[in-house]
């Protein structure tokens, strides 16, 4: 008998329980759309901060783009030139999915070409997908090298089991159109996408699962690494996880509530260390 099959393509199988002894609150609900534009402003900028403190800078390469709440054609996308690290809420673009730099930007209007060309396909094709992100970052990049899917090795790998591909082709710098169109076709319905020879790119529904993922993504990388260097210089071949609880522990935590859950440290530590939160005004936070 063939298994039975989830809305996403997965097979269907032993679901696990709620790994806390509740339910996390989830996103913020906003009944003001600009109120919910200005914490999603910060919310990224805080983002590009947490990519510079790691170090997933790479020149002016990367960019981390949000769907903005007042005009859904449009998005935010961190300037061309500025560091990661330095970068506010007021230093934002915000561009429509055509290229247009709109009036609410911040002062430096240099839009990345690359940024331009890969988001505003995703946010074209995926309504679900609020928040994208890609940069250079070290082991990502190497792995993407191999032009290969990761291996399920860890408990944390197994997020991105049956929701991530590659895309098998190197276009050089993103200029045109086509090129971030076969993007989006490779990444398709998933959430992570290894860009031979380039990078990783991860999309989803809030910037905090897109970080957390993201983050994720480039550990995955280097463990694979690491252990597939390891075991061949031992003449072995690494252990994988069996289908069946790389599918089971999947559905623990490579889910949207998981990502956006996983994501709060980064910025609880963020805005610890810099001593500033976004101040809610008519939401339930």
């Amino acid at each position: 008998m063939s298994a039975a099959t989830t809305s996403n393509g997965t097979e269907a199988g032993r679901e696990p329980p709620m790994p806390t002894m509740g339910s996390p609150a989830g996103p913020p609900k906003f009944a003001d759309k600009y109120e919910e534009r200005e914490f999603l402003k910060f919310r990224l900028a805080q983002a590009l901060r947490i990519f510079g403190n790691i170090g997933y800078d790479e020149g002016v390469a990367g960019h981390i783009t949000v769907r903005d709440s007042v005009r859904p054609d449009c998005f935010w996308v961190n300037p061309f030139g500025l560091h990661f690290a330095l970068i506010e809420a007021e230093d934002l673009i915000l561009v429509d999915h055509d290229g247009n730099i709109q009036p609410e930007s911040g002062p430096l209007k240099l839009l990345n070409r690359a940024a331009y060309m890969i988001h505003s396909a995703i946010h074209k094709a995926r309504p679900d997908v609020n928040c994208a992100a890609h940069s250079h970052g070290m082991y990502g990049k190497t792995f993407s090298c191999m032009g290969r899917e990761l291996d399920m090795l860890t408990l944390d790998s197994c997020a991105f089991y049956t929701d991530h591909s590659v895309y098998k082709n190197f276009g050089g710098v993103v200029f045109e159109a086509e090129e971030g169109q076969h993007i989006v076709e490779a990444l398709g319905s998933k959430k992570a996408v290894i860009l031979q020879n380039h990078g990783v790119l991860v999309a989803s529904n809030t910037v905090e699962a897109t970080l957390h993922y993201y983050i994720a993504m480039e550990k995955a990388c280097q463990v694979q690494l690491l252990a597939d260097a390891a075991a061949a210089g031992r003449g072995h071949e690494t252990v994988k996880v069996s289908h069946e609880e790389a599918l089971y522990t999947f559905k623990a935590n490579g889910n949207a509530i998981g990502g956006w859950f996983s994501g709060q440290p980064h910025f609880q530590l963020l805005e610890r260390k810099e001593g500033k939160k976004f101040q809610f005004k008519s939401s339930s936070a």
